[in-house]
């Protein structure tokens, strides 16, 4: 039987992550840059400005009772965004697809960044108050109300809307969970309990069992705190944990200094496997090209999320009123993610010793789930393995507690708000076997439902361009070259009316 389930989810997921899936993420990312004039280059300094350069004081600020501060909705995006795939996604995607699967990640990056921003801009533009008062977007909204609005497309949105829910929860117990788990309980006992015996209780050691249970409760007291107690929880990790890495990483390419020039030069070396090429071998050239591409976008899509509409959810919360505001938020959710934390992530691994530059192949013995913190560890001794670890458990968790959210949120959407709660139970409970599943088959469901959930999100991005285009223009007239023009806020009157009151009065 579970021969089976591999089976099936292998095929599904050269799918969703074969060449139509790489083409229609790649394909919408370039159309997404391309209709908003390159808005990532074009306005660099304005979102930039709007989004880091207001994170202390303005950004802080909450003018809407029922939303988040535009801090705090970026905080508890990056929950979810910033997760074992910037780090055990990273050392993976470079030993599965070589040095040349970082400038892919970089590539799919600097076009997620438009996908990422067209997906908010549509996520608030379409949003709506819930039966308890607080703000609910995402996907969903937006097909089922923007591409629905199109003739003869109301069924097909709302089936769309639909389907996405349906991947969305499928993912949440994958990427949003078990995979993250089983992350944290790999590197655990790689640094602390290795060459020890362990007792199986039902297949699996006892102590991946101990580990799951203390995760879980731990999850269940902030899960069941509400989503306020998720975002103030995020507010105080994200900052922490990010800065932390970071200076980590910096540490690490300090020491390794000499290696950084032979490091990118791996990497735009490999970016099409020329070691193929160069054997004559021109089936063989297609496949590892093939393989280095898939591998550095499916882990960039993995990190920041681009495409998926998953963090969409917790945007539409913000208490911006513009909804091209907080699509320059999620810019910055997937520059910081993935342009940053990642390519930190990869510079280590490559000058560490555990991959030859010179051919770009890994070197017998690499594990790429505990490669990060091995790094570290030849380095800095155990300290620096005890980091990694810990950093792990930290980004692991925090992705457990975002995705616990877009799970409910998308339940509510099929079923209302007493269903999300019995969700959030089911999300809790299945932590634990997270812990005790086999690492591969985790990973590989993860892939799935990502490249599953992708699919309706981005058709409904596409055809909706035309909308991304009036509102970035509105944005732009308005804003930067500071035209007298109406403002286009919501897809809802009522809202619509409230809002623009509020941007004529500053509160934007």
């Amino acid at each position: 039987m579970f021969d089976k389930i591999v089976s099936i989810n292998d095929t599904v997921n050269s799918f969703a992550w074969g060449t139509f899936g790489l083409s229609l993420l790649l394909g919408t990312g370039v159309i997404c840059t391309v209709i908003t004039g390159f808005f990532q280059i074009t306005h660099l300094r304005h979102w930039f400005g709007k989004t880091f350069g207001i994170m202390k004081n303005e950004g802080r600020i909450i003018n809407d009772a029922g939303a988040l501060s535009q801090f705090r909705a970026f905080c508890t995006a990056l929950c979810a965004t910033i997760g074992t795939g910037n780090i055990a996604g990273v050392s993976t995607a470079i030993c599965v697809g070589g040095p040349g699967a970082v400038l892919w990640m970089w590539i799919a990056a600097f076009l997620g960044m438009m996908v990422k921003y067209s997906e908010n801009v549509l996520g608030l533009y379409f949003r709506r108050r819930n039966s308890e008062g607080a703000w609910s977007g995402g996907p969903m909204y937006y097909l089922e109300d923007g591409l629905g609005s199109i003739k003869h497309c109301k069924t097909l949105g709302r089936f769309l809307g639909i389907l996405f829910c349906l991947f969305t929860v499928l993912a949440s117990f994958g990427i949003g969970n078990m995979g993250q788990i089983n992350k944290i309980t790999i590197n655990c006992e790689s640094t602390f309990l290795s060459g020890m015996d362990h007792e199986l209780f039902l297949g699996a050691p006892k102590i991946n069992w101990l580990i799951g249970m203390v995760l879980m409760v731990t999850a269940a007291i902030i899960i069941l705190g509400g989503f306020r107690r998720l975002a103030a929880v995020s507010e105080k990790l994200i900052p922490f944990m990010s800065i932390a890495y970071i200076i980590g990483c910096l540490v690490m390419i300090a020491l390794h200094y000499k290696d950084i020039p032979m490091v990118f030069s791996s990497i735009f070396r490999f970016a099409l496997g020329p070691d193929a090429l160069k054997g004559g071998a021109a089936g063989a050239a297609v496949q590892v090209a093939f393989n280095t591409i898939k591998n550095g976008c499916k882990r960039g899509v993995f990190s920041n999320e681009a495409g998926l509409g998953s963090s969409v959810m917790v945007h539409s919360n913000s208490c911006v009123r513009e909804p091209v505001r907080q699509g320059m938020w999620g810019m910055a959710e997937v520059f910081l993610d993935t342009i940053v934390i990642c390519t930190m992530t990869a510079i280590v691994v490559l000058s560490s010793g555990a991959i030859d530059l010179e051919t770009g192949l890994v070197k017998e013995g690499v594990n790429d789930s505990t490669l990060v913190a091995k790094a570290f560890g030849s380095t800095l001794g155990v300290p620096g393995e005890w980091f990694v670890v810990l950093v792990i458990v930290l980004f692991a968790f925090t992705t457990v507690m975002g995705w616990s959210y877009y799970g409910a949120k998308v339940v509510e959407y099929l079923f209302g708000v007493i269903w999300a709660r019995i969700y959030r139970f089911i999300f809790i409970l299945l932590i634990v076997f997270g812990a005790v599943i086999e690492s591969s088959f985790a990973w590989d469901i993860s892939d799935t439902f990502n490249g599953l959930m992708m699919i309706p999100n981005l058709i409904g991005i596409i055809v909706q361009t035309p909308l991304i285009i009036k509102l970035t223009r509105n944005y732009v007239d308005r804003r930067i070259k500071l035209r007298e023009i109406e403002p286009m806020l919501s897809y809802d009157p009522d809202i619509q009316n409230d809002a623009a009151k509020a941007v004529k009065r500053g509160i934007d």
